[in-house]
């Protein structure tokens, strides 16, 4: 266990002069154990962190250091070298008071950008007044998005910006399909704007006023969340 943290910390230390950012993620549930293996696919070093050995040892083919520790014991990060990291995810499930005194003891030691995930609203709160940079809501989020697919099949992603705004990725319809984004008007008649036409893989972030909308097409579009649905409504099948 000794030799696994100096080793990492030594790592931490010189990860202070690469260019690449380096992950620490506290909490290998299904969140956590799913945010270190898409970092460290995308090529980024990811040290994983879980109070279970059971769950470091699952995760320990997936990211570059899968440790055993307790995320309250503060003289156990530092030994880690937590706090020599970019990047730290609090990614804790149940036991939220552990989430905060995580939270704590790393806003403490001085570490760089700190996420945390939140189980609700009042968790996020006091989250964010003892110092988390970035509080998520996983399960809301993904309520949320499940939620209006149920409402709306056209709508295949959705994402909150604020309690106004939104962003929604949304199926073309036939009502849509053959017009141009200057014909459909949708600045002026909706109040929304088309970020973006996806064809297949391809992606054009710059649409002109001429791009027809094809079969299979889906439009990236940004507004307020009543306008937004307004639009989906008007070109729903």
């Amino acid at each position: 266990m000794l030799a696994k943290m100096k080793i990492i910390r030594e790592r931490g230390e010189r990860g202070k002069r690469m260019k690449a950012k380096q992950y620490a993620i506290i909490g290998m549930g299904r969140f956590g154990s799913s945010v270190a293996k898409s970092l460290h696919g995308m090529g980024f070093e990811v040290l994983a962190i879980d109070s279970s050995e059971q769950r470091t040892q699952e995760v320990v083919n997936m990211v570059t250091h899968a440790v055993q520790a307790d995320s309250t014991d503060e003289e156990a990060l530092r030994a880690l070298g937590v706090r020599n990291f970019d990047v730290v995810v609090v990614a804790i499930g149940e036991d939220i008071q552990a989430s905060i005194l995580t939270t704590l003891i790393l806003k403490d030691m001085g570490v760089p950008a700190l996420i945390v995930k939140a189980q609700n609203e009042l968790h996020g709160k006091v989250l964010t007044k003892i110092g988390a940079d970035k509080v998520v809501y996983p399960e809301r989020d993904m309520g949320i998005r499940v939620a209006h697919h149920l409402i709306s099949p056209n709508i295949l992603d959705y994402i909150e910006l604020s309690d106004d705004y939104s962003i929604v990725e949304i199926k073309a319809t036939s009502a849509l399909i053959g017009q141009s984004l200057r014909e459909l008007d949708i600045r002026a008649k909706y109040g929304c704007n088309v970020m973006a036409l996806k064809t297949g893989d391809k992606m054009n972030i710059a649409p002109y006023a001429e791009d027809k909308i094809k079969e299979n097409d889906v439009l990236v579009v940004v507004g307020l969340n009543n306008n937004l649905q307004q639009f989906e409504r008007t070109f729903s099948e």
